[in-house]
């Protein structure tokens, strides 16, 4: 089981540079946990840098996969892990939520680098 952060899916949906790193842990919905906090951060990006449409046809992919609420469980969880590794507030949701989930992260997002249990693809140009 995978959680994508944000970095992974924009990647997928503008074709970027590591659209193809991030494809085959997309390609299996099934396997793909989403954080609801990561459907906003999509959903906003798309829109602002093309369309509510792209937007919106995004964000329908994504509920394919199994989408998380945020929950008490996970917020608690993340206030621990924004504690413990200085991250921000939804970086911290994102990895509670894969930790809470028992998920692999998989990111380009440098909060993440050194962190357990996390596949880190290094941006690139």
């Amino acid at each position: 089981m995978y959680v994508v952060d944000s970095s992974g899916w924009i990647e997928h949906f503008v074709d970027g540079p590591n659209a193809s790193n991030y494809r085959k842990y997309i390609q299996d919905l099934s396997k793909v946990v989403t954080p609801t906090i990561v459907l906003y951060e999509v959903y906003k990006k798309i829109k602002r840098e093309c369309t509510e449409e792209d937007a919106l046809t995004a964000v329908a992919l994504m509920q394919q996969s199994h989408v998380v609420p945020l929950d008490d469980s996970i917020a608690l969880s993340a206030a621990d892990i924004s504690l413990k590794y200085s991250i921000p507030m939804a970086d911290s949701v994102v990895y509670a939520t894969a930790v809470e989930n028992k998920c692999l992260l998989v990111t380009s997002d440098e909060h993440f680098r050194n962190l357990d249990k996390v596949k880190f693809i290094p941006k690139t140009a």
